[in-house]
């Protein structure tokens, strides 16, 4: 983390403007995603063995995690986000709250995510913990600036959240683990090529290298967004095979990934902005879907 060297003034708020100010900060509706793919890989992986107590501490511990995560994400992020207008309006860029304030609200808050999950939940899982908050903070934020190669690299901590409610029950990294991990992963990136695209010239202005900003053409962009859904398809039937789900997720998954593949086709060759924003819509309903019927037939 950058140090901060300058004091930096603030708007006069109040007090409920400043709480809010603090939750923006966490990114609470990403956090819920993230909590609800953790709390589907605690499920899965706690067998006929589930702790009602363990899974509560489980998804505070990585709630925590996530709102420290984003938090910190912003610190770093504060001077690009006031050149693009899709994150002009956070708190950093605003002055309702000082660096300072931030950098340590997010500290605080990744110190106690550990220590929660250290004590209360298990060993492994706050290791993994500790990888998402050096893998998404110290190496994918910083370098999104530098390379494309940012979102491959930032995938592998985004990809934690149901591997970490995974070991929170079973204190193990097996192959369904893997599994999950795997699936969110390659989700990634379509979804997140499409938001690249669809704000390429605030992504362009703000110095942010992703791939439609190095490539305005979209060929390696539309041939991505194919590739990787494409390889999701037969990922995401794993946990069948693996025999922890069964035939109605087989076929349900089935039926998403083809879905998730033609809209992802489609946008690989429209290459527009509205195409770009109907991936993402499917993306965005595609994921709870998935884990939810995994869940539902769970075997």
């Amino acid at each position: 983390m950058e140090v901060i060297t300058t004091i930096e003034e603030t708007k006069a708020v109040g007090l409920r403007e400043k709480l809010f100010a603090y939750l923006e900060l966490t990114k609470p509706r990403i956090a819920l995603m993230l909590v609800l793919t953790s709390a589907a890989g605690f499920y899965l992986g706690a067998s006929k063995n589930f702790d009602a107590m363990l899974f509560i501490n489980s998804m505070i511990g990585i709630a925590l995690l996530a709102f420290g995560v984003a938090t910190l994400n912003q610190v770093w992020e504060r001077r690009t986000d006031a050149l693009m207008e899709r994150t002009a309006q956070r708190p950093l860029p605003t002055q309702k709250l000082s660096t300072a304030e931030a950098l340590a609200f997010g500290i605080s808050l990744c110190l106690v995510a550990e220590i929660y999950l250290a004590f209360l939940v298990n060993g492994l899982t706050a290791i993994l913990g500790l990888i998402v908050i050096v893998g998404y903070v110290l190496l994918y934020t910083p370098l999104k600036t530098r390379t494309s190669a940012s979102t491959a690299i930032g995938a592998i901590p985004g990809a934690m959240p149901p591997l970490m409610g995974w070991t929170a029950s079973a204190d193990e990294i097996s192959l369904g683990a893997w599994a999950l991990f795997a699936l969110l992963f390659l989700w990634q990136f379509p979804h997140f090529l499409a938001i690249a695209w669809m704000y390429r010239e605030q992504y362009a202005k703000a110095g942010i290298l992703m791939l439609p900003v190095i490539e305005p053409e979209g060929k390696i962009t539309a041939r991505q967004i194919v590739i990787f859904t494409v390889i999701l398809l037969p990922v995401s039937l794993a946990p069948f095979f693996l025999g922890f789900a069964g035939l109605i997720y087989l076929v349900g998954a089935s039926l998403l990934g083809l879905w998730f593949l033609a809209v992802s086709i489609q946008t690989a060759r429209a290459k527009t902005v509205e195409q770009a924003r109907k991936l993402l819509l499917v993306s965005v309903l595609y994921l709870p879907l998935i884990f939810a019927l995994m869940v539902f037939n769970h075997k």
